[in-house]
């Protein structure tokens, strides 16, 4: 059996594969809502703050931690409304605060 090992981007994979290429459409997705909803987060925070997975109509942010997340909690209403002004379908952000991995 005679193999060549081509190399290929990640752009050329996603594009041969129907998930990839469906995963990567979200992640695309989830960070340009991101960049959308930033200048609402004030700036001590938005470094804090990370898009996460959309799933159907429910978008998730990733949080460092409980005070950034309590923060955040009250400017749902108006980042759900910008969102849906923007033309994302969004009925809810979810808000999942990271845990820090421990080193062993």
């Amino acid at each position: 059996m005679n193999r060549r090992n081509h190399s290929f981007t990640l752009l050329q994979a996603t594009q041969d594969s129907p998930t990839l290429a469906r995963l990567t459409g979200l992640a695309m997705e989830s960070s340009a809502r991101l960049k959308s909803i930033e200048a609402l987060i004030p700036a001590s925070l938005r470094k804090a703050v990370r898009a996460g997975p959309i799933e159907d109509t429910v978008w998730c942010l990733i949080l460092d931690n409980n005070a950034i997340a309590a923060k955040i909690r009250q400017l749902l209403p108006s980042l759900e409304s910008h969102l849906r002004a923007k033309g994302w379908e969004v009925s809810a952000i979810r808000l999942k605060v990271q845990t820090p991995r421990l080193e062993p």
